[in-house]
C-alpha cells in the first residue's frame, strides 16, 4: 500500500529537525545540511511505497541521511561542525561566558575527531539516542559504538584536562 502525503509528513517530514541536526554535525554547513535534508526526503517521497515495510522509520530516515551526508563529504572532502541551541537561565552574565566558552570549546574539541566517533558521540550525546539505534544507523555492533562513544569522551576529557593545566601553569608563572 502507498504511503499518502498525510501519512508521509506524520511519519517522515516530522523527523526534519532531527536529519537537519545530525547532518549539520556531518557537514559542517547550515545550507548544505537544508539540501540534505530536502534531497532525502525527495528520495523517501518516491520510496513512499517501500517505506511501509520499514518497521523503524526514523532510524532508517537517520541512517540514510548519515549515508547521504558521508556521500556528500567524499564529494568535498571537507570537516564537520555542530551548532548548539543551548539556553542557560539565571546564570549571572559571567557564568554565562564560562559557560558559551566551554561549550565552544567543547565543540571544536568534538570537531576534531575522527569522523565515526563524532557522529556516534553527536547521536548519543545530543540527540540522546539508543546505543541500539546508533549501531543500526551507522551499521556497526553496538559494542563497536560504545567503544568509539567511550574512546571520543575519554579524549575530550583529556584535552580538557591538558588545557585547564596549561591555563593554570600560566596563571601562576605571571
Amino acid at each position: 500500500m502507498r504511503m499518502d502525503t498525510l501519512q508521509f509528513k506524520n511519519r517522515i517530514i516530522i523527523l526534519s529537525d532531527k536529519l537537519f541536526r545530525l547532518a549539520k554535525s556531518i557537514l559542517q554547513n547550515e545550507d548544505e545540511a537544508w539540501d540534505a535534508v530536502q534531497d532525502l526526503n525527495l528520495k523517501l517521497w518516491e520510496k513512499r511505497i517501500q517505506l511501509n515495510e520499514i518497521e523503524n522509520i526514523p532510524a532508517f530516515a537517520m541512517r540514510s541521511m548519515r549515508n547521504l551526508c558521508l556521500d556528500v563529504l567524499r564529494q568535498r572532502r571537507n570537516n564537520d561542525h555542530i551548532g548548539t541551541d543551548i539556553e542557560y537561565q539565571e546564570l549571572n552574565p559571567y557564568q554565562q561566558t564560562e559557560r558559551n566558552d566551554m561549550v565552544t570549546k567543547i565543540q571544536l574539541l568534538i570537531d576534531r575527531l575522527p569522523e565515526l566517533q563524532r557522529t556516534i558521540m553527536r547521536m548519543r550525546d545530543v540527540e540522546g539516542m539508543e546505543i541500539s539505534e546508533i549501531s543500526y544507523i551507522t551499521q556497526i555492533t553496538e559494542n563497536a559504538v560504545s567503544v568509539n562513544l567511550s574512546r571520543a569522551r575519554q579524549k575530550i576529557r583529556e584535552q580538557l584536562i591538558t588545557e585547564h593545566s596549561r591555563a593554570e601553569e600560566r596563571i601562576w608563572r605571571t
